[in-house]
């Protein structure tokens, strides 16, 4: 008989463990609790209004972003058949080339995304887009914390950097006002998480991937895709996982892992009140999800299990607007600095294929663009509705978000007025509840401390393992990648305990330059020993000298 693995969790983390088990020769199935696979990364038709139809537009939960950093992804994309060109989905990848950073105080900006050529330029690059508004003082300082992390051994950066909160890292109670919301903005527009409570660990690591991804001058800073995410990479992924043989049952919800008598080994998985059996579990819902899916005994089992209860979420949701004349903007993502709902978008049409997908010829033919939007701070009052977005009607969000983006964009002429919008769609995962709207899909959020939480792929339970963006993985970042990369991990789990015989699937490591190996080889040292960190080393690295901070 075949191995049998069922999947719980059709999101990227299940998806790709699900990939990588079906092409070593396993037994695999797939439950997912809705109706559409793909996760938070899934587009969807939509069902009302002007942009639907016979051949409708799509919506998401928001647009897709595939920075330079992604090692996992991109592999797994590049052997996914694409009939529509022969080619494979990893094709419908496109590069970005700038990103505009838009105040309603400060100067517009627009960053170019090119590397740098010269050392001098290698140096600005560790600087943020929105250096030219910080005193002299704040951006070298801001450097100089990014290199402690670049200088920190990996043991130094798990213990006591995750334990720090960024806000702390950079020192930023005493710093300047506009600093402070610049940081804000960072941590804000990357995990929808306030910089008080972010790991200085998490968002010090992956802001220098980001920065240094522009230094490789044969990749592009980021890629997005040329299409709607379900039409160019999930749907043509389900259908090739389909033809190797993965079985897939759509709103099938489970409900409970089920403990042999021993407490070592999952006996069952309760789907739809039915049991379901099989040689091996893949757990692979979000973290919100899996404390009601594992037992107390499935818990008591294995702590790092009732752990994952103990991590957090935020909201970081999008909404749609269907223009009556294509806005690019920029090529490349927006930025809105001085919004309250911290606010990011993009003009999705300039990318698209139109012979894949194209948007005059699906839904009301009086659709010539897409903006998308995230909003990725639910909890501030609005600059016009006098409450947090979490607070309002769809209609009260879709006013207060265009009121923001015509502060940041019409400041010198009108680019974005309410005449351009032909349609909306606010993430269908987000409900009109008794006060506002309440979130189907909320966003783990890599918090000060919650290293200690996150769990390895491997569990002390003999056939569950765990695929899903809270494992511990090199990426970290709640992501598609760090998703991917854990999928990756229960595939290699599973092939490790099994007679199949086959290769392991690969992970990668996140790549740092390596002039900075033997600065951390001394840290691990010093670390080691019980010692601080040698600032001073990574100060006479700066050209500008020291910043006047106390010596370590």
């Amino acid at each position: 008989m075949p191995h049998s693995v069922a999947v719980i969790g059709g999101g990227i983390g299940g998806l790709t463990a699900a990939h990588e088990l079906v092409e070593r020769g396993f037994d695999v199935t797939v439950y997912e609790a809705g109706d559409r696979f793909g996760g938070k990364a899934r587009s969807m038709p939509v069902t009302e209004g002007p942009a639907a139809g016979e051949d409708p537009l799509h919506c998401e939960h928001g647009f897709r972003f595939f920075p330079a950093f992604y090692q996992h992804l991109p592999e797994t994309m590049a052997r996914i058949p694409f009939e529509p060109t022969g080619g494979t989905v990893a094709d419908n990848l496109v590069s970005t080339s700038e990103t505009l950073v838009a105040a309603v105080d400060g100067p517009e900006q627009v960053a170019d995304l090119s590397p740098p050529k010269t050392p001098g330029q290698w140096i600005q690059s560790l600087q943020p887009a929105f250096a030219d508004e910080l005193p002299p003082e704040d951006v070298t300082f801001l450097t100089e914390r990014l290199l402690y992390v670049l200088t920190s051994c990996e043991q130094r950066r798990a213990e006591e950097l995750d334990e720090q909160s960024w806000w702390e890292f950079v020192d930023a109670e005493e710093r300047s006002p506009a600093f402070r919301r610049r940081i804000a903005t960072i941590t804000q527009a990357l995990v929808a998480l306030r910089p008080r409570r972010a790991s200085a660990r998490t968002m010090g690591t992956i802001y220098l991937q980001l920065l240094l991804g522009q230094l490789d001058p044969t990749e592009p800073t980021e890629h997005i895709l040329n299409g709607p995410t379900s039409t160019v990479w999930i749907d043509p992924w389900i259908e090739s996982l389909a033809e190797q043989g993965v079985d897939f049952r759509t709103g099938a919800a489970a409900s409970d892992l089920r403990l042999g008598q021993r407490g070592r080994r999952i006996d069952a998985a309760i789907v739809d009140r039915e049991p379901i059996d099989a040689d091996d579990y893949v757990l692979a819902v979000p973290a919100e999800v899996a404390p009601n899916v594992l037992s107390d005994r499935a818990q008591r089992a294995d702590p790092q299990l009732a752990r994952i209860g103990r991590l957090d979420t935020a909201w970081m949701n999008g909404i749609q607007f269907y223009l009556s004349e294509d806005l690019p903007l920029v090529a490349g993502h927006q930025v809105y600095t001085d919004s309250a709902w911290a606010l990011t978008a993009i003009s999705q049409r300039q990318f698209w294929n139109d012979e894949v997908f194209d948007v005059g010829a699906r839904g009301d033919p009086a659709v010539e663009g897409v903006l998308s939007v995230i909003i990725s701070d639910w909890s501030t009052p609005g600059s016009r509705v006098d409450k947090p977005a979490r607070e309002c009607t769809p209609e009260e969000i879709k006013t207060e978000v265009l009121a923001q983006l015509g502060d940041h964009l019409n400041r010198e002429g009108e680019r974005l007025s309410e005449d351009l919008i032909h349609d909306w769609v606010l993430d269908p995962e987000l409900e009109p509840a008794e006060v506002g709207v309440e979130n189907n899909a909320p966003l783990l959020i890599n918090t000060a401390g919650s290293l200690k939480n996150r769990p390895d792929a491997a569990t002390g339970i003999e056939n569950l393992t765990l695929a899903a963006d809270y494992v511990r993985t090199n990426s970290d970042l709640a992501s598609m990648e760090s998703a991917n990369e854990a999928g990756r991990r229960a595939a290699n789990d599973v092939l490790e305990r099994s007679d199949i015989r086959a290769a392991p699937t690969t992970v990668y490591e996140l790549t740092e330059p390596g002039v900075f190996d033997p600065l951390k080889l001394h840290d691990r040292m010093r670390y080691r020993l019980g010692r601080p960190h040698q600032g001073d080393a990574i100060r006479r690295l700066l050209p500008s000298g020291p910043t006047g901070r106390p010596a370590d």
